[in-house]
């Protein structure tokens, strides 16, 4: 599956990779902007065929129910009890003190539609579970997913986020608009 996951990229796409995925860490968040399609999220399958590397995501409790939860589970989700007293950050972060590996992916943007300011969750888990952040860029405009090298959350947020953003500078989501 990974050669043929190689094929479709490189070959029949003509996409490219700039960066490095850092496959020697076990836990670490992973940023991905811009969301902007579903496609997103099949390219994203793709690629982690392509690193033939486990990358996992979160979902509310209840999506993860028979049978669907079947699938999430194999994709690589992780339920998350959001209940009154489990905030999703305090959630997540339990689930990084629970796994032995955990690459966890997350856009910031919290929706595929125009954003003019990311959420900020991803950021909180870093810092609360201890890892590191890595961003990745799906641009569509170059054909090329943009990795970095992992970077920990310091305690200035605003020069982070700066920093997040300059890496994402010029980057193009499937539908530009968005």
């Amino acid at each position: 599956m990974q050669k043929l996951a190689h094929f479709i990229y490189f070959k029949v796409m003509g996409w490219k990779m700039v960066g490095k995925f850092p496959g020697n860490l076990d836990k670490f968040v992973i940023a991905v902007v811009p969301h902007t399609s579903y496609i997103d999220f099949f390219l994203g399958l793709l690629i982690r065929k392509v690193w033939n590397e486990q990358i996992n995501f979160v979902g509310k409790k209840s999506l993860f129910a028979f049978p669907f939860g079947l699938i999430f589970r194999k994709l690589g989700g992780e339920p998350i009890d959001r209940s009154k007293n489990n905030d999703m950050v305090s959630a997540t972060v339990k689930v990084f003190e629970r796994r032995k590996k955990f690459r966890l992916t997350i856009a910031p943007e919290g929706t595929r539609k125009k954003v003019e300011k990311w959420k900020t969750g991803f950021y909180y888990i870093a810092k609360g579970a201890e890892v590191p952040i890595v961003l990745i860029a799906f641009d569509f405009g170059k054909k090329q997913v943009k990795i970095s090298e992992p970077m920990y959350a310091t305690d200035d947020k605003e020069a982070d986020f700066k920093i997040y953003e300059g890496f994402f500078r010029g980057v193009i989501g499937r539908i530009p608009r968005k």
